[in-house]
C-alpha cells in the first residue's frame, strides 16, 4: 500500500511539473516571432524595427492589398511608407499584446529615426473583449465540457465507447455547444448576437473533436485514455493555444500547438468573431479530421469487436442484485441522462464564471495616488475609475508603491508632470494608465512624462508579470488531484500517514514547481528562490487537505466540491495579473474568502513588493490549513465511518480533476 501511494504521489508531482512547464514556458515571454507583418514600400523605420522584433514582412501593392489581406485575417500589420509621413497600421483583434509590441516598437524607431508617424487602428477590439481575451474563455468550456462528457459517459455505461456513443457525444456536443453561445452571447453579451449563429457549428466541431477523441482514447487505452486526453488536449494543446496571438508563443509551441485541436479552436472562434470567417479553413478540417476519427475508431472498434467494459460489474448486473434490490439501481438510460446532464452543467458553469470574470476587464475604483491638484487628474478620472489617495511628496507616493498600495501616482510640477506606473502590480494597468492620461495632457496641452517604477523590476523573462498567475493554476491542481489519487490507491479518505503523506507531498510539489520556475525557466527572481518554496509548498498543502476533508465527508463527490470551489469560484476571482480592480463587483467581493486570490497576493507580494501587504492572505491561507489539518487528525482519531470507496469511481473522479485549470 505504501508503494501504490508513492507511485500515485510520484505521477502527480510529475504531472504538476508538467502543467507548471507547458504554461509558462509557452505564456511567459510573449514577445513577436515571425509575425506576418506587410509593408507596400522600403522604409529604414522598418529595417530598424525588424533588426529588434521578428517580422515576417510581405509586400503588397498598395494599402487596399494591405487592408484586403487584414481583412482576411493574415497579417498582424503593416507599414506605409509616405512621402511627408508614414503609416502604421495595428490589428489589435488578432493579438492585443501584440499590437502593444509592435506600436511601442515602430514608434520608438520613427522617433529615433526623425519620422513623422500616424498610427491606424483597423478591427479594433469592442470594449467587451478590450484585451482579446474572449475566444480563449471559450475555448475552456467547450473543450471541458466535451472532455467531461466522454469521461461521464464512460462512467454511466461502464463501457469503453460503444458504436451509439458517437451519436450522444455528437448530440451532447450540440447541447453543450446551444447552452455555451446563449449564456456567452444573449447572457454575458462577450460578442455581438450577430454572430451567434455562425458560432454554434463551430462551437459544436470544437466540442464533438475533443468528446470522441477521449472517447476513441478511452476504447483504445481503458480510463487512462481520459488522463492522455486530458494532458495532451487541455495541458499540452492549452498552453499552445495562442489565444494572446499565435506568434507570440515560442517556436516550438506554435509548430506543436498546431498539431491539437485548442489552437485551431482559438483560431475558428477569432474569425468568425473579428474576421467574418475568412482563413477558417485549416482549423475546420483539422477540428474535423479529429472529430472524424474519433468516431471511426470508436465505431469500427465497437462494431467488430467486442464492447470492452470496464471496471466491476453494476450492482444492477449481479444476480443478487437483480433479486434483492431489482429497484436499487437506475435504468441505463437514466444513468447516461443524469451524466450528461452533470457535464453540462459543469459546462454551463465554467462559461459563466470565466466570461463574467474575465471577457470586460474594466477597473473600479482603481487606487492610484497624486501629490496635488492637476486638472490631468479630474479629465483623466472622466475615463477611467481611481480611488485617489494624496500624499505629501513623491517620495510618500513612492513608498506606497513599494507597500504595494497603489497602482500609480502623478506628480504634478509646474514645467511638466510625472506619471508613475507599476508594472508589477498590474499587466493592464499601466497601459490604462497611461494611454489615458496621455490623452488629456494632449487635450489640456500639459507636458507630461510616463515613467515605470516599483521596488522591484520585472524578470527579463516575464515583461508582463505573468508568471505568478501562471504557475498559480498547477499548485491549485495539483493539490486536489494528490488527494484524491491518495484516497484512491489506499481506498480511505483519512489514515494515520495520510496527513503526513499530503504535508509531504506539498513541500515536494512546491520545490518542484519552483525548480522549473525558477532556475529552469528563470520567471522571477531567482534571489527569491528559498522564500518562494514554503509559499508554494502552502498553497498546495492548502488545496489537498481541503479535498482531503471534503472527500472523507463528501466521498467521490468532494473532489468536484473542491473543483467547483477552488477553479469555478476561487481561479476566477483570484484578479491574477490583471488585479482585483478589474474584476466585476461578484468577483471581487468573494477573492478575499477564497485561496487562489490569497495565495496570488502572497506570491506576488513577496517576490515583487518584499513581503508588503500579505499579512491579510497569508492568515487566510493559514487557516484554510490548519483547520482541514485538525478536521483530518479528529476524523482519523475517533474513526468516522467512511463511504465507500470504488478505485474506478475515484479513478474518474481523478480524471476530472486533471484539466480544469483555466487556459490562458
Amino acid at each position: 500500500m505504501l508503494k501504490k501511494a508513492l507511485v500515485a504521489l510520484g505521477m502527480v508531482l510529475v504531472l504538476q511539473s508538467v502543467f507548471a512547464l507547458c504554461l509558462v514556458s509557452a505564456l511567459q515571454l510573449l514577445v513577436l516571432r515571425s509575425t506576418p507583418f506587410g509593408v507596400t514600400g522600403a522604409s529604414p523605420v522598418v529595417n530598424a524595427v525588424a533588426s529588434k522584433v521578428s517580422l515576417d514582412t510581405r509586400s503588397y501593392a498598395d494599402e487596399s492589398a494591405v487592408m484586403e489581406a487584414i481583412g482576411q485575417s493574415k497579417l498582424y500589420g503593416a507599414y506605409l511608407p509616405g512621402q511627408a509621413s508614414d503609416t502604421l497600421i495595428v490589428v489589435p483583434a488578432k493579438s492585443f499584446f501584440g499590437r502593444v509590441e509592435l506600436e511601442a516598437a515602430f514608434e520608438d524607431a520613427a522617433k529615433k529615426l526623425d519620422r513623422p508617424l500616424t498610427v491606424k487602428t483597423v478591427k479594433p477590439l469592442p470594449k467587451y473583449d478590450r484585451l482579446g481575451g474572449v475566444s480563449g474563455l471559450l475555448l475552456i468550456p467547450l473543450l471541458i465540457g466535451g472532455y467531461l462528457a466522454a469521461v461521464l459517459l464512460l462512467k454511466a455505461t461502464r463501457t469503453a465507447a460503444a458504436p451509439w456513443h458517437v451519436a450522444m457525444l455528437v448530440g451532447y456536443s450540440a447541447v453543450g455547444a446551444l447552452l455555451t453561445d446563449l449564456i456567452a452571447g444573449p447572457g454575458i453579451g462577450a460578442y455581438s448576437n450577430s454572430r451567434f449563429w455562425p458560432l454554434l457549428p463551430c462551437f459544436i466541431l470544437i466540442a464533438a473533436s475533443v468528446s470522441l477523441a477521449a472517447a476513441a482514447f478511452q476504447r483504445l487505452l481503458g480510463p487512462a485514455g481520459t488522463l492522455v486526453v486530458a494532458t495532451l488536449f487541455i495541458i499540452v494543446g492549452g498552453s499552445a493555444a495562442g489565444g494572446v496571438g499565435i506568434t507570440l508563443l515560442p517556436d516550438y509551441w506554435q509548430h506543436l500547438g498546431a498539431v491539437f485541436p485548442p489552437q485551431h479552436a482559438i483560431t475558428l472562434v477569432r474569425n468568425v468573431i473579428y474576421f467574418n470567417g475568412n482563413n477558417i479553413t485549416t482549423p475546420l478540417i483539422v477540428l474535423g479530421l479529429y472529430a472524424l476519427a474519433g468516431g471511426i475508431v470508436i465505431g469500427y472498434l465497437g462494431r467488430w469487436r467486442p464492447v470492452k467494459r470496464v471496471g466491476a460489474a453494476a450492482p444492477a448486473d449481479t444476480p443478487d442484485a437483480a433479486t434483492d434490490a431489482p429497484a436499487a439501481r437506475p435504468k441505463p438510460a437514466v444513468r447516461v441522462l443524469v451524466a450528461l446532464a452533470i457535464a453540462a452543467v459543469m459546462q454551463c458553469l465554467f462559461t459563466v464564471n470565466y466570461i463574467s470574470s474575465a471577457h470586460e476587464p474594466v477597473a473600479t475604483d482603481m487606487p492610484f495616488g497624486t501629490t496635488g491638484q492637476s486638472p490631468l487628474l479630474a479629465a483623466t478620472r472622466q475615463n477611467l475609475s481611481l480611488k485617489v489617495t494624496q500624499y505629501p511628496n513623491e517620495q510618500a507616493a513612492k513608498d506606497a508603491i513599494d507597500r504595494a498600495e497603489i497602482y500609480g501616482a502623478l506628480i504634478p510640477g509646474q514645467s511638466s508632470n510625472t506619471l508613475l506606473v507599476v508594472p508589477t502590480l498590474s499587466d493592464v494597468a499601466p497601459l490604462d494608465l497611461a494611454a489615458n492620461f496621455e490623452v488629456a495632457a494632449k487635450k489640456l496641452g500639459q507636458p507630461l512624462s510616463v515613467q515605470q517604477y516599483a521596488p522591484h523590476p520585472l524578470a527579463k523573462k516575464d515583461p508582463f508579470g505573468l508568471v505568478e498567475s501562471l504557475m498559480l493554476v498547477p499548485l491549485l491542481v495539483g493539490g486536489y488531484m494528490a488527494s484524491t489519487m491518495l484516497r484512491t490507491v489506499t481506498g480511505s479518505a483519512t489514515g494515520r500517514r495520510r496527513l503526513t503523506a499530503l504535508l509531504g507531498f506539498s513541500v515536494l510539489a512546491g520545490l518542484a514547481v519552483n525548480l522549473v520556475v525558477g532556475p529552469w525557466l528563470q520567471g522571477y527572481p531567482l534571489e527569491k528562490f528559498w522564500i518562494v518554496w514554503p509559499i508554494l509548498s502552502l498553497i498546495v498543502a492548502v488545496v489537498a487537505l481541503v479535498a482531503a476533508v471534503l472527500q472523507k465527508l463528501l466521498g467521490a463527490a468532494g473532489t468536484l466540491v473542491t473543483v467547483i470551489v477552488v477553479m469555478l469560484f476561487g481561479n476566477p476571482s483570484s484578479g491574477g495579473a490583471n488585479g482585483v480592480p478589474y474584476l466585476p463587483a461578484f468577483w471581487r467581493d468573494i477573492g478575499p474568502f477564497l485561496p487562489p486570490r490569497n495565495a496570488y497576493i502572497l506570491l506576488r507580494n513577496t517576490i515583487y513588493f518584499d513581503g508588503h501587504g500579505t499579512t491579510q492572505a497569508l492568515v487566510v491561507l493559514l487557516v484554510y490549513l490548519a483547520v482541514p489539518a485538525i478536521a483530518l487528525a479528529l476524523l482519523d482519531r475517533f474513526r468516522t465511518p467512511e463511504i465507500p470507496v470504488t478505485r474506478e469511481t475515484e479513478a474518474e473522479a481523478t480524471a476530472l480533476t486533471v484539466p480544469v485549470g483555466g487556459l490562458p
